[in-house]
C-alpha cells in the first residue's frame, strides 16, 4: 500500500516540550509516509536537548526565515495568483477571520503570506495532505494553505487554553474546513462540540498522543524522589507542591522534588523554595528524552498539581515507567489515571489533598507497585504512539478516498 506524503506544520518544532509530536512523526514514517516537516519560527538551541530533536531541527522547514526573503516570498504569492479567485477568496478568509482589531487584521495578513510561502514548499515535494498541532496561529496557516492551494488538511486539537478564546483562533472555522479533527481526549472533543455547527461532530475523533512505552523500563522506586517535568509556570500549580512538601518533610526526611523544565516562572519559584527553607528541590531546567527516562528509574512518585491541563504526556511517560502519579481531577486527565488504582487525583489547588495523595503513595511500597504495574499496561493499551499514529494514518487515508464513515475512536464500531 502506498502512503500518503505528508506535510506537518506547527508553530516551533521540534522543541523538548512537544516530544510527542516528534514521536507522531516518527511513527508515521515507520508506518509508510513521507512526512516534511514545517516550523513557523525557527527553535531556539535551549530546546535541541537531545539528538532526536536535533536531527528534526536540521530536516524542518523554517517558514519564517524563508519569508524573511522578499524575492522568495513573491514568487510564492504570484505561483497562487495565477488563480486569481482562489487567491481573492483566500485572501477574503484571511481578513474574515481575524480577531478584531488592527492589531488582529495585521497578524493575520502575516498569516496569510506566511502561507502562501508553506503551499508552494508543500506542493513543490509533492505532498498531499497536510496536518497540524496545536489549533492557534499554525493551524490559521494551515487553513490559508488549504484556501490557497487546496491542500487537504486536518488538525490535533489539545486545549485546555484555546478553549478560552474559541473565537479569537476561530476553532468553529477551522473545523468546517478541515477534512477532520483529531481530538486528544473526549473532554477536548466535548468542548470543540460546544463551538462547532452539529454537523460537523461526525469528524471529531480521538486520537491520543502517546508514548514508546519501550524507551521505559520498570524499575524498583524506594528512595522518597518525587519528579514534575513540565514548564515552569504559574498554571502548573507548583507553589501548591512546595507547600505539600513542607508539610511532608518531617515524615519522609528522605523525600526530595526534581523539577525539570524551564519557563517565566523559575526565579520566582526557586526563590519561594529557598524562603520556605525547602533544600530537597532541585531544578535541572530542560532535559532530552533519554534523560527524562533515565529519571523515571529514579523516581517513586510523579507530581503534577496544574490548573489546567490536556491529557499530559508526562503522565503517560511516568505511568509508562511503572511510576504511579498524583495529579489533579481536570480536563482528559481522569481519562488516563484511574483514581486508586494507577495513582491519586486530587482536586486543583488544594493543598490538604495532594499532601494526604503524596503521603499514601510514598508509606505503601507495595501499592506502589501495583499501581506502576497496571499504569504501564493502561499506557502500552491505549496511550501507545505507534498505535496512536496507526489510526490518525488510518483517518488521512480514509478521508483522502471519501470515506468519512470512521468511528470516534479506534477499536470502536
Amino acid at each position: 500500500m502506498t502512503h500518503k506524503k505528508l506535510g506537518y506544520l506547527t508553530g516551533e518544532y521540534p522543541r523538548a516540550s512537544d516530544t510527542f509530536i516528534q514521536r507522531e512523526v516518527a511513527a508515521l514514517r515507520e508506518t509508510g509516509h513521507e512526512v516534511v516537516t514545517c516550523s513557523i519560527r525557527t527553535t531556539g538551541q535551549e530546546h535541541l536537548v537531545g539528538p532526536e530533536q536535533r536531527e528534526e531541527h536540521a530536516r524542518t522547514f523554517k517558514v519564517l526565515d524563508a519569508a524573511r526573503n522578499p524575492v522568495r516570498l513573491l514568487k510564492a504569492h504570484l505561483r497562487w495568483m495565477r488563480a486569481p479567485g482562489r487567491y481573492l477568496s483566500a485572501l477574503k478568509l484571511a481578513w474574515q477571520t481575524a480577531p478584531k482589531g488592527i492589531k488582529g487584521r495585521l497578524y493575520n495578513l502575516i498569516y496569510f503570506l506566511e502561507a502562501g510561502i508553506v503551499a508552494k514548499h508543500l506542493e513543490d515535494q509533492g505532498v498531499e495532505h497536510l496536518h497540524n498541532h496545536i489549533a492557534k496561529a499554525s493551524c490559521t496557516v494551515a487553513m490559508l494553505v488549504n484556501a490557497l492551494s487546496n491542500l487537504p488538511y486536518s488538525f490535533t486539537i489539545h486545549g485546555p487554553d484555546i478553549f478560552f478564546e474559541p473565537d479569537h483562533w476561530r476553532i468553529d472555522e477551522k473545523t468546517k474546513r478541515a477534512s477532520f479533527v483529531a481530538c486528544i481526549s473526549d473532554y477536548c472533543r466535548s468542548q470543540l462540540m460546544c463551538f462547532s455547527e452539529p454537523d460537523q461532530w461526525g469528524k471529531l475523533h480521538i486520537v491520543h498522543c502517546g508514548v514508546d512505552p519501550i524507551r521505559y523500563e520498570l524499575a524498583p522506586h524506594t528512595s522518597e524522589h518525587l519528579l514534575f517535568v513540565g514548564r515552569l509556570a504559574r498554571v502548573k500549580g507548583l507553589p501548591i507542591l512546595f507547600e505539600a512538601l513542607a508539610e511532608l518533610k518531617d515524615k519522609f526526611p528522605n523525600m526530595r522534588l526534581t523539577l525539570v523544565g524551564d519557563g517565566p516562572d523559575r526565579a520566582a519559584l526557586e526563590a519561594q523554595v529557598k524562603e520556605m527553607g525547602l533544600n530537597n528541590v532541585s531544578f535541572l531546567g530542560y532535559r532530552g528524552q533519554s534523560e527524562v527516562a533515565d529519571l523515571l528509574q529514579t523516581a517513586d512518585a510523579f507530581v503534577l498539581p496544574s490548573f489546567a491541563e490536556g491529557v499530559p504526556v508526562v503522565l503517560m511517560e511516568a505511568m509508562a515507567s511503572g511510576v504511579p502519579v498524583v495529579a489533579t481531577r481536570i480536563a482528559g486527565i481522569p481519562e488516563l489515571v484511574d483514581h486508586g488504582k494507577t495513582g491519586f487525583l486530587v482536586p486543583p489547588g488544594d493543598v490538604a489533598s495532594l499532601t494526604k495523595a503524596i503521603r499514601w503513595t510514598l508509606e505503601d511500597n507495595a501499592q506502589r507497585k501495583a499501581m506502576g504495574e497496571m499504569g504501564r499496561d493502561i499506557v502500552d493499551f491505549d496511550f501507545n504512539a505507534a498505535r496512536e499514529a496507526g489510526w490518525l494514518s488510518t483517518l488521512i487515508e480514509a478521508y483522502g478516498s471519501g470515506d468519512t464513515s470512521l468511528p470516534k475512536r479506534r477499536g470502536l464500531s
